[in-house]
Formats: structure tokens, sequence, C-alpha cells
């Protein structure tokens, strides 16, 4: 599966896509001055077990990385990514 993520800045989110159908996105808001919220990850079930949230993740927080934001993770999948994945814990912002 050729999987492609891109920012999607008018629907404030990342999507994931193959084939021209998007399978899955990573919602985001600015919330202050370079922090995002990230409230909702979701996949297609279809698509669902087949590593599409893991690459969005990835995808996406590499992208935020690139613009110098912070990220506060909301949602549970975002937020155990990032446990899971410690390179990324540089970006959740500190209160």
């Amino acid at each position: 599966m050729d999987l492609k993520v891109v920012d999607v800045p008018e629907r404030s989110r990342y999507e994931a896509s193959t084939d021209g159908t998007v399978v899955g996105f990573c919602a985001y808001h600015l919330i202050d001055k370079g922090v995002y919220a990230l409230p909702h990850v979701e996949v297609d079930p279809a698509y669902e077990g087949r590593g599409v949230g893991s690459l969005l993740m990835r995808e996406s927080l590499d992208h935020i990385r690139e613009r110098g934001l912070k990220v506060v993770p909301i949602c549970p999948f975002a937020r155990a990514y990032i446990e899971k994945n410690p390179s990324y814990a540089d970006l959740v912002h500190q209160d």
C-alpha cells in the first residue's frame, strides 16, 4: 500500500491517502503561538492494523517539528504514539 501524508490546512488536519482516497487523518488546531493541539486521530476501519495510524503520526510530527512547533497530544492515540516513540517527546508543550 502506497500511503501519502499531506498537511491540509484548510481542514486543519494531516491526511493519509492511498490512490487518492483519504484513509486517515490527524486533526490539529492552534491553541497558543507555536502550539498545536492534536485532538483526534482517525483511521478508516478498513485500513486499521496496517500501519496507517503510525505513519500518519510520524509524518505529522516530523512536519510539525520542521515548522518549529510544539504539540499538546489530547487524542489517546497521539499521546500513546509519542510515549512509545520518545524521539518525539521534545515536541510536547510543557505548561
